[in-house]
């Protein structure tokens, strides 16, 4: 079925998504969910990455598993950022529905926090058995 464009069907203040100025204030707002929500996972991915690079780089060849763990985990958490950015360009918009009332559209991040968290304990889970392995040659 057909789906109109986001932009032109979202609205602010009355304003379709893609014509709204925003004052100083919604700035901020904004600005500071991306900086928390956006930014946040994505610090943490380079943060992944970076350590994968360090492992890959300064420790010997048994090692390499655990830098790849890594920089699949970063890769994961990349993803969830994308994820999580696509869900948070709609959280301050409202929408018109199909009887013409204006609904507020939020979603919580419950399921990307719940995503990261069956993430993190699959990647901590291998490093386990990756270090294990590593002390048991």
């Amino acid at each position: 079925m057909w789906q109109p464009h986001p932009e032109q069907q979202f609205h602010l203040r009355l304003h379709r998504a893609q014509s709204v100025v925003l004052t100083n204030a919604e700035l901020v707002e904004i600005r500071a969910a991306q900086r928390t929500f956006e930014g946040a996972y994505m610090r943490t991915a380079l943060g992944q990455f970076s350590f994968s690079l360090v492992i890959l780089k300064i420790f010997t060849d048994e090692f390499y598993p655990i830098g790849a763990l890594f920089a699949v985990y970063g890769t994961a958490i990349l993803l969830v950022a994308v994820y999580r950015r696509y869900e948070g360009q709609r959280q301050f918009f409202t929408k018109e529905s199909a009887d013409g009332l204006l609904t507020r559209k939020f979603r919580t991040s419950g399921d990307t926090v719940l995503l990261l968290t069956i993430l993190s304990f699959l990647a901590y889970a291998t490093l386990l058995a990756l270090t294990l392995r590593l002390t048991g040659d």
